[in-house]
C-alpha cells in the first residue's frame, strides 16, 4: 500500500517535471531572437536546444538524473531569462510606468 502512494507521488512529479519543461520550451520560442541578445542571455538556440532536450528527455528517457537536470533549466529559464527577456522586450505586468508605487502613481507629493 506504501508502495502504491510511493508510486503515485512520482508520477505526479514526473508529471510535473514534464509540464515545467514543455511550458518553458514554449516560452523560450515566442521570444524573439533579438531580445536574448539584448538581455546578455544565450542565444534563442541554445535555449530552444537545452529546454527541447528536457522535453524529449522527459518523454523518451525517464531517468531521474536526467529528469532533474532538465528541471534546473527550466527553473533557470523561468527565474533568470524570463524575466530578462520581459523587461527587454516591455513587457511588464500592470502596464505602469516607472514612476509608480505600489499604490498608484507618484504625483510628488501634490
Amino acid at each position: 500500500m506504501l508502495m502504491q502512494g510511493f508510486d503515485s507521488f512520482m508520477g505526479l512529479l514526473y508529471l510535473a517535471i514534464m509540464v515545467l519543461a514543455v511550458v518553458a520550451f514554449v516560452m523560450a520560442v515566442f521570444f524573439r531572437d533579438d531580445a536574448y541578445r539584448a538581455a546578455d542571455k544565450q542565444n534563442k538556440i541554445f535555449w530552444l536546444i537545452i529546454l527541447g532536450i528536457a522535453v524529449v528527455v522527459n518523454l523518451v528517457v525517464p531517468i531521474l538524473f536526467l529528469q532533474i537536470a532538465g528541471l534546473i533549466a527550466s527553473i533557470v529559464f523561468f527565474v533568470d531569462v524570463r524575466p530578462a527577456l520581459q523587461r527587454v522586450s516591455g513587457r511588464r505586468r500592470g502596464g505602469g510606468s516607472s514612476s509608480d508605487g505600489p499604490y498608484g502613481p507618484y504625483n510628488g507629493g501634490r
